[in-house]
């Protein structure tokens, strides 16, 4: 799901959320902490493992082993913006610009498969 630069991916979590099969667990950022996002990944049967924000009272506790596989995103995410073109958006139309993501993964994942075999 593409979103204007500007908008927090939070305002379209819900919808993120909807589009994916069911998991057992949901791991997120501070950006997606809402109870109603909790209580909606916890009516489709997942627990959401999203640390609180500090300003509120009552802290939910995220296990440690869990929070940290969500590095393996970010770092995939930092190796994306490697590349000029996903990181800048050169590319004004939506197709455009998920096609040149599509070319940067596959380049990515056949790197990854060369240096494991």
């Amino acid at each position: 799901m593409i979103t204007a630069g500007h908008v927090s991916d939070f305002k379209v979590a819900r919808e993120m959320v909807e589009g994916l099969p069911v998991a057992k667990a949901f791991v997120g950022d501070k950006g997606y902490d809402s109870q109603p996002l909790v209580d909606f990944i916890a009516s489709l049967g997942g627990e959401a493992h999203i640390p609180t924000r500090r300003h509120l009272k009552h802290q939910r506790y995220v296990p440690p082993e869990i929070y940290r596989l969500r590095n393996l995103v970010e770092r995939f995410f930092c190796k994306l913006k490697q590349f000029r073109r996903a990181a800048t958006r050169f590319d004004k139309l939506a197709r455009n610009f998920l096609a040149a993501i599509a070319l940067v993964c596959a380049r990515l994942w056949i790197r990854k498969v060369e240096s494991t075999s």
